[in-house]
Parts: structure tokens; sequence; C-alpha cells
């Protein structure tokens, strides 16, 4: 009997409420979900338990998620991991910062759970192709 291997997703959000409401979603559909309040505990959290996929909030207090991404980039650990951003309603990130820091996507708060769901699942598909 094959066994199927759970996705591992890293939501990096200082926003309790968010994260769990984030995490109930992807658990209840079968992902692994790890929660970092702030951006040290997400690189460390990166490192550790390389995650599939991480979902990061771009407004964070004192170092933004963006910043995070960029950390991130520059580790042998995160360099290729793909990264969807939260952004608030009305803050946009340029196609163009987000091709220089290889952001995967964005969705813009509020969001639902299934939309971003969907949106996870079309960034692992993308990134699962050759």
């Amino acid at each position: 009997m094959e066994s199927k291997i759970k996705k591992k997703i890293l939501v990096a959000n200082n926003e309790f409420h968010v994260a769990q409401v984030v995490a109930i979603k992807f658990r209840n559909n079968g992902y692994v979900v790890h929660i970092a309040q702030n951006v040290k505990e997400a690189l460390d959290m990166a490192i550790k338990h390389e995650p599939d996929i991480i979902i990061a909030e771009a407004e964070m207090p004192s170092v933004s998620g963006l910043d995070l991404v960029k950390k991130l980039r520059g580790s042998k650990e995160g360099g290729d991991v793909p990264v969807v951003m939260l952004t608030a309603s009305g803050s946009k990130i340029t196609d163009k910062v987000k091709q220089q820091l290889g952001i995967s996507d964005c969705v813009s708060k509020p969001f639902s759970p299934r939309e971003l769901l969907q949106k996870v699942n079309e960034v692992l598909c993308q990134a699962a192709k050759p």
C-alpha cells in the first residue's frame, strides 16, 4: 500500500487568529502546518522543517514578510521554496518585486481560506512541473 507524503506549509503571521484559521483549513485538507509568529521564528522553522511552501504576512512588525523572503532566498535551505504573500487590502506588491524575490503569488486580505487553499494548490502544482 502506497503512503502519501503530506505537504508541509509554514505560515508566518503575527496575527494569531489569522494563522489559526489558515492552519485549520490546511490541516483539514491533509497538510502539515507549522506556525511562526515572527520572521526569526519563520527562518528557524524553514531550516528545521523544510516546508514545501510558505504563506507569509507582508506586513509584520519590525521585520516585514518581504524581508523574510529576502533572507530565505539568501539561504541554501529556503532558496527556492515557493512563497505566497498575504497583503493588506489596498497594499500591493509590484510584479517587479515579486519577480526579484521569487514570490509565487499574493492574496489580499480579507481572503477566504478556500481561496488561499486553491492558490497554494496552484502554486505547488506549478512548482512540481519540470
